[in-house]
């Protein structure tokens, strides 16, 4: 019954919330295994999905939309393969199968092995009849649909693979802030989250910003600083460096608060401890291109996403702008 899965994840919610020694060992594991995945990040990864994803209202709100023909669906088994670029990536995907009521089977990214299976640990502590249901493996086959997510040499080899399935396959996309010149001080600040939260590794990171013709930037660079903490992360650094290297050897123009380069680039992906901008001179002709790109994932500013809530998805804001929901449903 989907109500008993509401109520697992429900416990889960709990679980995640607690000051449970052996969760502060996994998140500590993780950190280990994964430099890029750190304490402060790995919390944030958890508040978001307890805030958004487990509420006990949104989730039981949500559950609605599920056709769940219990006889039917667990004759069917979803294969899920999972990112790893930030943690718990693959979380909301798991949950939407999970809640479906099919079989899972998920095939973990190397860089993301520990958190979720522990937390699934925990589902068939509670419940064990789960174990028949949900499994990890290394190469999934004969599975009835497919739930893909990779870059875009990944999503090619998918959509060969899985061609005579049902699937979703995903790509690479980024997000990008539209700046029109009258952000606040605390707007500045919250933009600094979508930017440098996980790195800028998360498909929901701004890496472009697009800021009218003659833009001030000062303000936004000290708006910034909140972050300077990350220059002394080592892989971080690291990539700064190098970055900062080339610009110098090539002379090319930047601006940098010591955390991040700004460089001026017509590209809406950037590299790790880089944030592009553009200057435009009509609004609307920028932004109309902008609801167009498929690269794109999310437009943060003025009539857009809020500033600071890029990397705060609802249940609803679907990856990709495809309704997992409604696929699973099909099927």
């Amino acid at each position: 019954m989907i109500s008993n899965r509401i109520e697992l994840l429900l416990k889960l919610r709990d679980y995640l919330l607690s000051d449970d020694e052996e969760l502060a060992l996994k998140k500590e594991l993780t950190e280990r295994e994964n430099g890029w995945f750190t304490q402060h990040f790995i919390n944030f990864s958890i508040k978001q999905i307890t805030e958004q994803f487990l509420d006990p209202v949104k989730l039981k709100d949500f559950s609605g939309r599920f056709d769940t023909a219990e006889c039917k669906a667990y004759q069917k088994s979803i294969g899920i393969i999972m990112a790893g670029n930030i943690p718990l990536v693959g979380f909301h995907d798991f949950l939407c199968v999970f809640l479906s009521g099919f079989n899972i089977r998920i095939k973990l990214s190397g860089k993301d092995n520990i958190m979720l299976p522990h937390l699934l640990d925990k589902l068939f502590e509670w419940d064990p009849s789960l174990k028949a249901t949900i499994s990890f493996e290394d190469m999934l086959k004969g599975c009835d649909a497919y739930i893909a997510t990779g870059g875009n040499n990944s999503a090619r080899y998918f959509e060969y693979y899985f061609a005579k399935f049902p699937h979703i396959i995903r790509k690479n996309r980024t997000s990008v802030a539209l700046l029109d010149g009258t952000e606040t001080t605390d707007e500045l600040s919250l933009l600094a989250d979508d930017v440098y939260t996980y790195f800028g590794l998360g498909c929901r990171n701004v890496t472009k910003l697009y800021v009218p013709e003659n833009y001030d930037f000062i303000p936004l660079l000290a708006a910034f600083k909140k972050y300077d903490e990350l220059k002394h992360h080592n892989k971080y650094r690291n990539n700064f460096d190098y970055q900062l290297a080339l610009y110098i050897l090539n002379n090319q123009y930047y601006m940098s608060n010591e955390s991040l380069l700004f460089i001026e680039n017509a590209s809406v992906f950037s590299a790790v401890s880089v944030l592009h901008y553009e200057t435009y001179s009509d609004l609307k002709n920028t932004l109309d291109p902008l609801k167009n790109n498929e690269s794109i994932q999310a437009i943060v500013g003025h009539g857009h996403i809020p500033f600071g809530q890029s990397q705060s998805p609802a249940l609803h804001d679907f990856a990709d702008g495809v309704d997992t929901v409604a696929f699973l449903n099909s099927l």
